[in-house]
């Protein structure tokens, strides 16, 4: 996760200095007789619009790169020290911002692909273990079959049904996840379902048609439906530490004129409504105690977009719904 503690204070603060500098040159040179206070809470109220548009993942560049840029930096800084006003300042102000986008642009592209890279690994275990648990129920089948006939055989139909109950019970739990889903999306179902249940949440999936034949790659896939089964666990979780009771989830997908729905529906704490106004907008909107910055609620609003989709989302008694339609041909 993208921290957002010291060494993103520490980089907007240094950026409100530094483009106070920068913003103070302009003015001399523009003959504008402005207060330096002026200046500085006008750097302030950029800073902060800015702050919250730009996701800066600090440490996707290595600590040396960073140094590289301050230095950068600090020489355009001297130049204003050691020279008159004049129309070069308009020069040190636009290195000053390229700086920065080439920066800014450093740190996701790399934070990006190490991102890829560990989102790749955890989508590979959870299919790895998706299908280990099927190989092994298709290798315990014949016993399974071999118990039931047996107890059939000793006239205990009440001990072979009560023992098929829960086999079958079993089986639809892994059937739920993988039916007709390839590989990468089932592993994540089935991760999320297990997930959901070790934190006893009571967890649903009423699918008519495979999730995977939206029209979407595996990757954007993956982030669409992990980012919304996690963040649907996750305020699980917190409505349950209040309630002390089981809270729910279910996830539905369906086809209906064209049109590919998916519902998921979960039980959730109160929501303020300056953080439900921008849930789906943009990060550091979040309801989640500890370090989180509501990246999923962006990440999966991003994916929507990006194919052609509308998402909708209502909060009602403790209930949160977020629906999402994605056009069958893109």
């Amino acid at each position: 996760m993208v921290e957002i503690s010291r060494n993103s204070l520490f980089y907007w603060g240094t950026i409100s200095v530094l483009a106070s500098f920068h913003f103070y040159g302009l003015v001399q040179i523009l003959s504008i007789k402005i207060p330096i206070y002026v200046t500085i809470l006008f750097v302030l109220l950029i800073i902060s619009l800015l702050q919250k548009k730009i996701l800066l993942p600090f440490s996707g560049l290595k600590k040396g790169w960073h140094l590289f840029f301050y230095s950068m930096q600090i020489l355009f800084i001297l130049t204003y020290i050691v020279m008159d006003p004049s129309w070069f300042y308009m020069v040190l102000f636009l290195s000053f911002i390229g700086t920065e986008v080439v920066r800014i642009s450093m740190c996701n592209t790399i934070y990006n692909l190490n991102q890829t890279v560990a989102d790749f690994t955890k989508e590979r275990a959870h299919m790895n273990e998706t299908f280990r648990i099927v190989r092994s129920e298709r290798h315990e089948f014949l016993k399974h079959i071999s118990a039931i006939h047996f107890l059939l055989e000793q006239n205990n139909p009440d001990d072979a049904k009560q023992y098929l109950d829960e086999l079958v019970s079993q089986y639809e739990e892994t059937n739920l996840s993988i039916k007709g889903e390839r590989g990468t999306i089932a592993g994540v179902l089935h991760h999320m379902y297990q997930l959901a249940k070790k934190e006893n949440i009571d967890a649903v999936y009423d699918i008519d048609v495979p999730i995977s034949t939206l029209p979407i790659n595996d990757k954007d896939l993956v982030t669409l439906i992990g980012n919304l089964l996690s963040n649907s666990i996750e305020a699980c979780m917190e409505w349950r530490k209040k309630h002390h009771q089981n809270p729910f989830l279910s996830l539905q997908f369906y086809k209906r004129s064209g049109l590919y729905v998916l519902l998921c529906k979960n039980s959730s704490l109160p929501i303020p409504n300056d953080i439900l106004d921008d849930l789906f907008r943009s990060y550091g909107n979040t309801t989640k105690e500890g370090d989180h910055q509501g990246l999923g609620t962006m990440l999966i609003d991003e994916m929507v977009k990006k194919h052609n989709g509308h998402l909708d989302f209502t909060y009602k008694n403790e209930e949160f719904t977020v629906k999402i339609k994605i056009p069958a041909i893109q």
